[in-house]
């Protein structure tokens, strides 16, 4: 009779080889955070040195020009900057861990609060930006490669060309002249006229979807009237960029093997493009989008300076011209945090969705 207390070699080399599960959610968190914490910390440091160093002084800008000595060395002591520089940083890092990147020189208020009450308004434009972009820059880039060295595929190229090329001030300034001073079919400068700007019940920030919410379609249509232009030329930048980098993905998978193999199988070439080509690099796909609609939120200054939009571009580039180093930081950190959080979502989409990286 077999031993029934004798244990199985393999099966205890089994056990002993099974990871451990904490050990396992300790590697990849390690992996996963502290990458970012390095990154944001890395950018907190730099941004912070260097604008020490900009020949721009905060207290100047503060007091003015006329402000007396006295004056001067009081401010400059509240704020600090009679520390060594290790100190003030150790300072504001201490205050960012608590989610407190100090006063905006320029408001007087909490850089926190400033950012909070800014940003909806560039989420709302590059939103409905990418929106566009992807849009019309994914079918576009795989119509171009369907119909490659074809008139479809120039037009596009060419098309994506422009979209590279003309700086979008140009094209903002041109579009408020035709648009709005000459047809007269969208609004002007700004989030909203002023005469419905008290109209609005302030729920989500976005005056899109406030206004959708309470049925306040008067002062939707006046909102969207004035978002599509700059929302536009924004997209058309994101789509010049989606639809040539879907155009390469799309003819490096038009070029395997399988493609032939449907092909020969009778499958059409509309079916074979979009259901099999098409989902191979669809990840790759989501990964421009997301790293697109990053820039949007936080390239968008020249777009908001030409229309006199509210938003996170144009704060900061206030902060940078008065020497507003603590919002400047914040701004910072939260473009970082952007990037990062959307580079991580789009690493665990690959590998979702594509077994490779796994």
């Amino acid at each position: 009779m077999a031993d029934l207390t004798h244990s199985d070699p393999s099966s205890d080399a089994g056990n002993r080889m099974k990871p451990n599960p904490v050990f396992v959610l300790l590697t990849i968190l390690s992996k996963t955070l502290l990458p970012i914490f390095v990154t944001l910390f890395g950018l907190a440091a730099l941004t912070f040195f260097i604008g020490r160093m900009l020949p721009i002084d905060p207290v100047a800008s503060i007091l003015g020009d006329n402000a007396t000595q006295q004056a001067y060395e009081q401010m400059r002591v509240a704020l600090g900057m009679d520390k060594p520089l290790w100190y003030q940083f150790g300072v504001y890092v201490k205050g960012i861990l608590s989610l407190d990147f100090g006063n905006a020189l320029t408001t007087g208020k909490p850089v926190i609060d400033d950012i909070a009450r800014v940003f909806p308004a560039t989420i709302e434009l590059a939103t409905l930006s990418i929106i566009i972009g992807t849009g019309l820059g994914i079918p576009a880039g795989v119509l171009s490669a369907m119909y490659r060295n074809s008139w479809l595929d120039n037009a596009i190229r060419f098309t994506g060309l422009i979209g590279y090329s003309a700086p979008n001030f140009w094209l903002g300034l041109m579009g408020l002249v035709l648009f709005y001073a000459t047809l007269g079919w969208i609004g002007g400068p700004g989030r909203i006229d002023f005469i419905y700007e008290f109209d609005i019940e302030p729920i989500t920030g976005f005056y899109l979807i406030d206004t959708a919410i309470v049925g306040n379609w008067e002062v939707f249509r006046n909102v969207f009237g004035h978002i599509i232009l700059p929302a536009s030329i924004l997209g058309f930048g994101a789509l010049a960029y989606i639809s040539r980098m879907t155009r390469s993905f799309m003819i490096e998978q038009l070029s395997q093997e399988y493609i032939v193999t449907a092909r020969v199988k009778g499958l059409s070439w509309a079916r074979t493009v979009w259901i099999h080509a098409f989902r191979n690099v669809a990840v790759q796909v989501m990964t421009v989008v997301a790293l697109s609609y990053a820039f949007l939120l936080e390239g968008a200054v020249l777009t908001e300076t030409v229309f006199a939009w509210p938003g996170f571009g144009r704060y900061l580039t206030n902060a940078l011209l008065v020497g507003d180093m603590n919002a400047v930081v914040g701004c910072s950190l939260l473009v970082g945090v952007i990037f990062v959080t959307l580079n991580l979502i789009c690493d665990l989409l690959y590998r979702v969705f594509d077994p490779r990286t796994r």
